[in-house]
């Protein structure tokens, strides 16, 4: 199964690069697109969850490292949730 990576920027400035065991991804970011932190938070939350489901079809077990991915954008996205403005960038696909 393909990994991907992708690199994204907080409305703080920080970034981080963020795991997934698929390249679905793709099908929910752009790269260099802002995303309003809930949507963010949500199309994460779609992507990787899609993504633990193929890696589930595939090895019969989903990806616990996804879900680690998600509790950490979810975690992280909480910080700025009082931020009625706040934005992330998907910087890049790596």
């Amino acid at each position: 199964m393909p990994v991907m990576h992708f690199r994204v920027r907080w409305p703080d400035q920080t970034e981080s690069r963020c795991y997934s065991p698929s390249l679905v991804i793709a099908d929910f970011f752009v790269p260099g697109t802002d995303y309003p932190l809930d949507d963010f938070v949500a199309r994460s939350r779609e992507a990787l969850g899609i993504a633990s489901d193929r890696v589930r079809a595939k090895y019969g077990f989903a990806c616990s490292q996804a879900m680690d991915q998600l509790a950490e954008i979810e975690s992280t996205a909480g910080r700025f949730a009082a931020r009625p403005d706040a934005t992330v960038t998907v910087v890049a696909f790596d």
